[in-house]
């Protein structure tokens, strides 16, 4: 039994009267605020979200490899995405109840196993169609990661370092897309192309040493657990569509709105994070380890974006946040897909404010969803507006990879842009959430 004091997830800051700085103040005071057990939970969840990552990105980074191994089109390989995050739609909601029912730890553990086996299953697949469907159980998994692990830390984070503790928990997508970029590099070269894809799918299996460590080391914050489990409504999808009344608002407004902004920001991001890696390749002229090359900066933006984002979040509140990095994503696409032929160095160079602005839009979700709904459907709410979202959104990779025959995947890509347009105006139906305790 644990004899560490519980979290102050649930009970209001309390700064210093003196003038001094506190414990929890400077660069990494919203590390030290989360307490030995808060920190244990953010390295589950970090971990989590970058081999979830990783997992992820073995598809977009092995695509020219299938469509040439396996003979497809371009709406054939978009299919592969949208599939992904059409079924992930479903693991996260699953996910989201499941997390409200029976604690966020076992359900985070429950993700990561169920994306790693069908990861590691996708290398074996024989043909397209065995392969689609292998995707699209690895999204059970995918889908539910970031809601259940957000959610965790969430409510062991104080309301003042809320957007900044989550901003960085969803940097580690940034290392695990890292990670990937890494490790197809290497593969890549060194392996033939007819292989080198399932060796991407079978390192998929990486998660299943975190899960092992989790297991033992990482528990759900109690007063958050003290709370979900006295509500008779806990992991209710009734709950989060209940209609408002006099004098007992609902939820039914909140679920609509935070769902179409998911949808949003989720469209561009995929849109962007799927057909890159084939704009580099084949409109572009470059060689594996040039797409490599320009991945970096963008990976690199999309780190210190997700950083970045995580402090403004919590300066300029949840919704400017959103506001600014959805109005920079759509300039960044317009301009990274219509930059001249034979321009690789602008190329190159404004890879980094594209990752960066595209990522640091993120940086907000996990404090704005988590401070959104109440502890006991907290899950469920988060796990269905994120992932119906990302079920929407994973539309417009497909719509993409059509369009691509046409106006080719340069000119398709500015697509995405109308995502960001999406989360903008839904933000006008959402309050600002900055500083709330959760409850």
């Amino acid at each position: 039994m644990s004899t560490t004091p519980p979290s102050r997830a649930l009970t209001p800051d309390t700064p210093s009267d003196t003038g001094e700085l506190s414990a929890d103040d400077g660069a990494s005071g919203w590390l030290r605020a989360l307490g030995p057990r808060g920190r244990r939970a953010f390295a589950g969840a970090f971990g989590g979200y970058a081999l979830d990552a990783y997992d992820y990105f073995t598809l977009p980074l092995s695509m020219v490899a299938l469509a040439a191994y396996f003979r497809l089109d371009s709406g054939q390989t978009g299919l592969f995405t949208t599939v992904t995050l059409v079924v992930s739609a479903v693991g996260g909601a699953v996910a989201g109840v499941v997390a409200d029912r029976i604690g966020r730890v076992k359900a985070l553990m429950i993700t990561v196993i169920t994306y790693a086996v069908f990861t590691v299953a996708c290398g074996f697949a024989p043909t397209y169609e065995t392969l689609l469907v292998f995707r699209a159980l690895q999204g059970l998994g995918f889908g539910g990661e970031w809601a259940v692990g957000a959610i965790l830390v969430a409510e062991y984070a104080s309301a003042r370092h809320r957007g900044r503790t989550l901003g960085a928990i969803q940097s580690s997508w940034a290392v695990g897309w890292a990670l990937a970029a890494i490790v197809y590099t290497l593969v890549f070269s060194f392996v033939g192309a007819g292989l080198a894809w399932r060796v991407m799918f079978w390192t998929g299996a990486l998660p299943a040493l975190l899960v092992i460590w989790m297991r033992r080391r990482v528990h759900d914050a109690p007063e958050a657990t003290a709370q979900r489990e006295r509500s008779p409504q806990r992991g209710s999808f009734a709950a989060i569509f209940k209609p408002g009344r006099a004098g007992a608002p609902g939820l039914l407004r909140t679920t609509v709105f935070a769902g179409l902004l998911s949808t949003g920001v989720q469209g561009g991001y995929y849109t962007l994070a799927t057909w890159v890696p084939t704009y580099l390749k084949t409109e572009r002229g470059l060689s594996v380890v040039g797409t490599g090359s320009y991945l970096t900066f963008l990976i690199s933006g999309a780190f210190i974006g997700y950083l970045t984002g995580g402090h403004l979040t919590d300066r300029l509140g949840r919704r400017r946040n959103i506001w600014l990095f959805a109005l920079l994503s759509a300039i960044c696409v317009l301009v990274y897909a219509n930059i001249p032929s034979g321009a690789n160095t602008l190329l190159l160079v404004l890879g980094f404010p594209l990752g960066f602005c595209m990522s640091a839009i993120f940086s907000g979700f996990g404090s704005y969803l988590s401070e959104l709904y109440p502890t006991a459907v907290r899950g469920t709410g988060q796990g269905f507006t994120y992932n119906t979202g990302r079920a929407v959104g994973a539309v417009f990779p497909t719509l993409v990879g059509f369009l691509a025959d046409g106006w080719g995947v340069g000119g398709a890509l500015v697509f995405g842009a109308v995502g960001y347009g999406l989360a903008a105006l839904a933000l006008l139906g959402l309050p600002e959430t900055r500083g709330k305790e959760l409850q």
